[in-house]
């Protein structure tokens, strides 16, 4: 079954390799024939690939130990929804499930293209879908250890299983969003270079696919928020975002993507920044690329990556190629991407748009550079050391350091713009719309001056996160107003009929309150969170910021696969029985190392986050934290989610483009 696997992954590379060549041939030279062998290659090549998939997942749920890579990442004890999960645990897996999204989404596209503009483009940008296929299939087929194909000399009678810090909803549901919106951005990327080729450089292609980098853009960024939530439930340290370099490579194509998706709107609705908008997605289809690279090398010295040494000789080649080939195509199409219209006044969405550019680039810069830094400063220490740099990392305060405060004039921009209006604002306007935003800020910043914490950063982001809201929240009810009014129906209709008027408008409105809603749960839980380590003898307690932890003592289970320990704690306010929490700490068979399991309670005001450290017959150790807010980054994340799927859906009116 391996072999045929391995046959049909080299077909599939074969029938890439013709698709490209008869389709840009095939089309350069009118021959219909030729290019119609070329779209059905393409779909070959998908079929192929997902037959491939088919047989690595039948493997792992057959338990076929034949499979190094089923042997590796699986156990005949797992459940099957963790062995669904095995499919993208390693690194072969994990590039053949991203190769598989690439084609279906890919395939998606070319079945469903029916207009003539899209027609015209189909032939290259399937080109580019099976350039990007290829490359991947070259790398699963010629790199032995990227291949979920090999086979073992002498078949296990037991696999290896997952890793135990894996053991979690986590492995399930943040994968897959991660890598549909890698995948999904390959979409914009195939278009930007089949309009340049094409010379189809008028605003029709950007609105071809808006919903595609939407939907990718969606799917990354609720990748990262599952992550943040997995690292926060299961790695055991209180805390969502270390500024890891891989973590960063996911949120770097998150911050350009979400550049490209605010320009789209201005070269759809203004005929502007054309050349910066192939920049863009060229820029944010080359960091999925790249992060995918930082995730496998040994380039950066990271707990999430794998550190494979034989991959620069595939990844760098294809990011210059990339690099090289889409910037060389924009200077030799530059006059074709003129823009058409100039920016008429500072105060203008046009302009908050560009600023929104300028510093989500520069920040995703400072990313990279700071993520790399390992990189960059060792090959320092080895080829300059007269400049005396040490190879260092650099530590999670430096960041905050550098990118939060740009990231906190972003946000503020989130609240400026509602109100802005496309070419110019008056002033009168913009400070009659802003007035009542502003006196809700100041109140907050007063009322936590009386009542709250004074620190600097409380009455400074708090109130900020209290503007963004308002500015958002007044727009809103003006609006459903004004159509309550004109309609003659209740507040409920009229705001539905405002986003199914408008739905770009009203998403995107919802998507920026959801950020607001994370904004304040990251400010809360990482000024404000506390920490104690206490020691509690059985049968007694102790008072922890508020709450009273009884000890009632430790227990243990010895199943197939595991063995367990567990402490119990009842928790109480003012005397009153509020739950019981059961920290734990566990060991997995064929794994030294045990894994913390973290006892939270959660309310709207804060986490209550228990570690089982130390123990013994007597008592023992405890790391308790308080974390205030942070179930509101997880509320916050489900609001992106459901404005990001509302501006994803079909808008009812044909507009020029988005608000």
């Amino acid at each position: 079954m391996a072999e045929i696997g391995y046959i049909v992954l080299i077909l599939a590379l074969v029938s890439s390799l013709y698709s490209i060549v008869a389709l840009v041939i095939g089309t350069r030279l009118n021959h219909h024939l030729l290019r119609d062998s070329g779209r059905r290659a393409f779909l070959a090549a998908c079929a192929l690939v997902s037959i491939a998939a088919a047989i690595l997942w039948y493997a792992i749920f057959a338990h076929d130990f034949q499979f190094a890579y089923v042997s590796l990442y699986t156990r005949t004890d797992m459940s099957w929804i963790y062995l669904l999960s095995c499919f993208w645990a390693g690194h072969a897996g994990s590039l053949l499930f991203w190769v598989w999204l690439i084609t279906v989404l890919g395939a998606i596209v070319v079945i469903r293209s029916k207009s003539e503009h899209v027609k015209e483009l189909m032939p290259y940008f399937s080109a580019v879908v099976m350039g990007t296929v290829a490359f991947f299939l070259i790398l699963m087929v010629f790199e032995p250890s990227s291949s979920p194909f090999n086979i073992n000399a002498i078949v296990p009678p037991e696999g290896n299983g997952l890793n135990p810090m894996l053991d979690n909803i986590g492995m399930i549901i943040h994968p897959p969003p991660l890598f549909i919106g890698y995948a999904g951005f390959t979409i914009p990327f195939a278009f930007a270079i089949a309009a340049m080729i094409t010379k189809k450089l008028d605003n029709q292609w950007v609105k071809t696919i808006r919903s595609w980098t939407l939907l990718s853009w969606l799917m990354l960024g609720m990748g990262i928020v599952v992550g943040m939530w997995w690292a926060y439930v299961e790695l055991g340290w209180g805390g969502f975002w270390a500024w890891d370099p891989i973590e960063n490579s996911s949120l770097m194509p998150w911050l350009m993507g979400t550049a490209f998706l605010h320009t789209i709107i201005i070269q759809s609705r203004r005929g502007m920044l054309k050349i910066w908008n192939i920049v863009l997605i060229v820029l944010t289809f080359t960091l999925c690329i790249f992060g995918t690279y930082m995730n496998r090398s040994d380039l950066l010295r990271s707990v999430h990556n794998y550190r494979l040494q034989d991959l620069h000789w595939y990844f760098l080649p294809f990011m210059a190629i990339v690099l090289i080939g889409s910037f060389g195509l924009l200077y030799y199409r530059r006059r074709y991407l003129k823009s058409e219209s100039q920016l008429d006044s500072f105060v203008s969405k046009e302009t908050s748009f560009l600023l929104n550019n300028i510093l989500l680039v520069g920040s995703t810069l400072i990313v990279f550079v700071l993520s790399l830094w390992f990189a960059f400063s060792g090959w320092f220490a080895r080829n300059m050391s007269w400049l005396h740099i040490e190879q260092t990392t650099v530590e999670p305060t430096k960041y905050n350091q550098i990118v939060v405060p740009i990231f906190l004039i972003l946000f503020l921009l989130i609240g400026i713009c509602v109100f802005l209006g496309w070419r110019k604002t008056s002033s009168k306007k913009l400070i009659r719309n802003f007035l009542v935003p502003a006196i809700v800020a100041l109140t907050v910043c007063v009322l936590l001056a009386i009542l709250g914490p004074r620190e600097w950063y409380a009455l400074t982001l708090f109130p900020l996160c209290a503007f963004v809201a308002a500015t958002h929240l007044q727009a809103w009810y003006r609006e459903a107003r004004a159509r309550h009014k004109m309609k003659g129906v209740n507040y409920l209709r009229a705001i539905g009929g405002l986003i199914l008027s408008n739905r770009p408008r009203y998403g995107g409105m919802l998507v920026h309150f959801g950020i607001v809603l994370l904004a304040m749960g990251i400010i809360g839980s990482s000024v404000f969170d506390t920490k104690d380590l206490i020691n509690l003898p059985v049968g007694s307690s102790m008072t922890v910021q508020g709450y009273n932890l009884e000890y009632e003592g430790l227990s243990d289970e010895q199943t197939p696969s595991k063995y367990i320990v567990t402490a119990t704690l009842d928790v109480k306010i003012g005397g009153k029985l509020v739950g019981k929490l059961t920290p734990q700490r566990r060991w997995s068979t064929g794994w030294e190392k045990p894994v913390t399991e973290v006892a939270i309670r959660t309310t709207l005001k804060e986490d209550l986050y228990i570690i089982l450290e130390e123990w013994d017959d007597e008592s023992a150790w405890f790391s308790v934290l308080v974390n205030p807010l942070v179930v509101w980054m997880w509320i916050g994340g489900g609001v992106i989610l459901l404005g990001g799927l509302i501006a994803y859906w079909p808008d009812q009116r044909k507009q020029r483009g988005t608000d």
